[in-house]
């Protein structure tokens, strides 16, 4: 028998940050980490339906430390205010809020936003919380990203310098998930942190992620209950990554099967994903794009 969440360790005493945590995969991470005993800030753009969250997950385990905090990815002026209202020992952050195949839309920065929201606004987020991070011992940073990172077709276009393509835009910020997750695992070890990085994909989970946009094939993803796996078992393979103590640095993990992954397993990415030159550059452009520089010392 494979990993379940009744192998997630006692979490008493640890602290996380999800994003995106007042639905669908993000609330159930969140869930899952506060039923044994962790303290989640549920970071969210709409508080009003996060703290609707929170009140579902304390009716769900009672005791459970939940707070709402106001985190917006598309605008790295919301990320920096955010981050300045967190202290203390950060043991996991969790980037997994994100949108797919939206119109075309750009940033309060004015970056391509599934670009912005997706790797930019985290990789901001990161940036600012990576001290907390670091002094906390064995603490975690997991990215979300896709099995769509398969069909990705060279880098992200942040600037949109070329035609717009929804989901070639989805795509490749789900692959800029997994190099990130590589470049900041590289430099982590490299400084001799405690602090890993490790990455997830939910396979196909009902969600409503993809539904606001007008394209056809947008308006299709409202049926994709009929046919995907719960949210809550789409969650599983990011709190495997998040809590399995036999988890290493820059681990990948998604469902066994993809409609009904109920075992959550380590994957190996695209040889695009495991590019460590385009790691690197992505890493620099990240750097250009919001003016910040992670610090590891």
């Amino acid at each position: 028998m494979g990993w379940t969440p009744a192998d997630i360790p006692d979490l008493t005493g640890r602290r996380a940050v999800v994003t995106g945590a007042n639905a669908g995969l993000g609330l159930e991470i969140a869930h899952g980490l506060a039923a044994r005993g962790a303290a989640v800030v549920l970071a969210c753009r709409n508080t009003a339906k996060a703290e609707a969250a929170a009140d579902a997950i304390r009716a769900r385990t009672r005791g459970a430390a939940v707070e709402v905090g106001w985190l917006d990815l598309g605008d790295l002026e919301s990320v920096a205010a955010f981050a300045a209202t967190q202290s203390g020992p950060l043991d996991l952050l969790v980037n997994n809020a994100g949108v797919m195949a939206i119109d075309e839309a750009r940033t309060a920065q004015g970056v391509e936003m599934q670009y912005g929201v997706n790797h930019l606004g985290h990789f901001a987020l990161i940036a600012r919380l990576l001290p907390l991070l670091l002094a906390t011992p064995g603490s975690r940073v997991g990215s979300m990203s896709s099995m769509g990172h398969r069909a990705a077709r060279g880098q992200a276009d942040p600037r949109i310098e070329r035609r717009y393509d929804r989901w070639q835009a989805y795509f490749q910020s789900k692959l800029a998930n997994l190099l990130f997750t590589a470049e900041l695992q590289r430099r982590l070890a490299a400084a001799g942190a405690t602090t890993v990085a490790v990455a997830a994909h939910p396979g196909a989970s009902n969600t409503d992620l993809g539904t606001e946009g007008s394209s056809f094939a947008n308006r299709t993803l409202r049926f994709a209950p009929l046919f995907g796996q719960s949210a809550e078992v789409g969650a599983r393979p990011m709190l495997r990554a998040l809590t399995d103590p036999t988890v290493a640095g820059g681990e990948f993990y998604g469902p066994r099967f993809v409609f009904r992954g109920t075992t959550p397993v380590r994957e190996t990415p695209t040889r695009a994903a495991r590019d460590a030159a385009a790691a690197r550059r992505l890493w620099a452009t990240s750097i250009e794009l919001s003016g910040l520089t992670p610090a590891f010392v």
